[in-house]
């Protein structure tokens, strides 16, 4: 008899995951991929935590056309080499539509496996402007404005807001912070106003930065702009401040982050950074920080908002196309509204979305504060 009971839990439980049998293999699933450990975890883990949020709310409501929605979560650690594993092991769990990655590398290198599987993919995150404008990715949206627009922010108010004319741009030699510096150098150099007095990169992960803090010392620079993230960021600033450098210090959204605060400590004080633009007056974003409260007893982190806005895009597209069919959720992304933390949006033909932007900030009083 015990052994009878055992055959049958087991075809059971096997039939719980044969495709077109039970529920677990009639839901929609919903992968959610990047940085979940890590230095850069604190970038990631909002978008997990966002993706949690819409998905309970929508399958409290009966899911979509009567299926439920299962999320998928997959770290990739913001690497691109771990992240085409993390694309490869999604896709052979058979996910329809993915809500990442965070950084723009790794991004960047997962598209192409997606796209071979017919995967959409919508990052809250990555800005690199090539995953939009040059064409080779079909399958990529973002709510987040890309790094062109964040540069010229950051240029304009160094020559505008602060006057400068000395700057000295650094990255960090990836795919995000060198392609944002790069924009950085063309704007300053065509506005015809200031110098770029050196145009530098420096190697991810090293304990030091004293060589690049001293050439910037040397160089004479008012300011500095940097691309990259917060870790490498948080040291140079540190090592500038000790050596009494007054320098401006102008960063971008991977340095917009609390755990930059909390690293660079007192030292942050002062710092710029470009983000996205303030929306804690819309409605859909105050209920959505306050059940991010409730279920979590914390403040949302970084790119939450643009996380819940991309669950809540990509799950309308399905809904909407009646079908996670790539072409059909592209054309639903593409010409329906849906109404997000971060505006009402919709996508354009590259898979920008349309009205979203960058604000400046600057840490004051141990928090960032938006610059008006």
């Amino acid at each position: 008899m015990k052994t009878t009971v055992n055959r049958l839990a087991a075809l059971v439980l096997g039939l719980a995951v044969v495709p077109g049998l039970g529920l677990a293999a009639d839901t929609i699933k919903l992968g959610v991929a990047g940085a979940h450990s890590g230095d850069l975890a604190s970038y990631g883990l909002p978008s997990v935590n966002a993706a949690k949020l819409v998905v309970e709310q929508i399958n409290a409501k009966g899911g979509i056309d009567g299926r439920q929605v299962e999320l998928l979560v997959e770290d990739d650690v913001c690497k691109p080499e771990v992240a085409t594993n993390t694309a490869t092991k999604l896709v052979s769990d058979g996910v329809h539509v993915v809500l990442g990655h965070i950084c723009s590398g790794a991004t960047k290198a997962a598209l192409p496996i997606y796209n071979n599987a017919g995967v959409v993919v919508m990052s809250p995150s990555a800005t690199n402007p090539a995953l939009t404008q040059s064409g080779d990715y079909p399958n990529f949206f973002r709510t987040i404005a890309s790094d062109d627009a964040q540069a010229r922010t950051e240029v304009d108010f160094a020559l505008d807001v602060l006057g400068l004319k000395k700057i000295a741009v650094i990255h960090d030699k990836g795919d995000y912070g060198k392609g944002l510096a790069e924009f950085a150098k063309s704007f300053l150099e065509a506005s015809g106003r200031a110098e770029v007095v050196l145009f530098e990169g420096v190697t991810p992960g090293a304990v030091d930065y004293s060589a690049v803090v001293q050439k910037i010392k040397r160089s004479g620079a008012e300011a500095v702009i940097f691309g990259g993230y917060h870790p490498e960021a948080s040291k140079i600033v540190t090592q500038m401040r000790k050596k009494r450098m007054n320098t401006y210090f102008i960063s971008d959204d991977g340095v917009k982050d609390d755990t930059f605060i909390k690293v660079a400590g007192k030292y942050a004080e002062g710092v710029y950074a470009t983000g996205p633009k303030d929306t804690s007056t819309n409605p859909i974003s105050k209920a959505a920080v306050a059940a991010h409260k409730q279920a979590f007893s914390a403040d949302p982190g970084a790119f939450y908002e643009n996380a819940y806005a991309a669950a809540q895009a990509l799950l309308n597209a399905v809904d909407k196309a009646d079908s996670t069919d790539m072409a059909a959720v592209r054309q639903a992304l593409q010409s329906n509204d849906v109404d997000t933390p971060v505006g009402s949006i919709r996508f354009d033909e590259r898979g920008d979305a349309v009205g979203v932007g960058f604000a400046m900030y600057q840490v004051k009083d141990g928090q960032y504060v938006e610059v008006k």
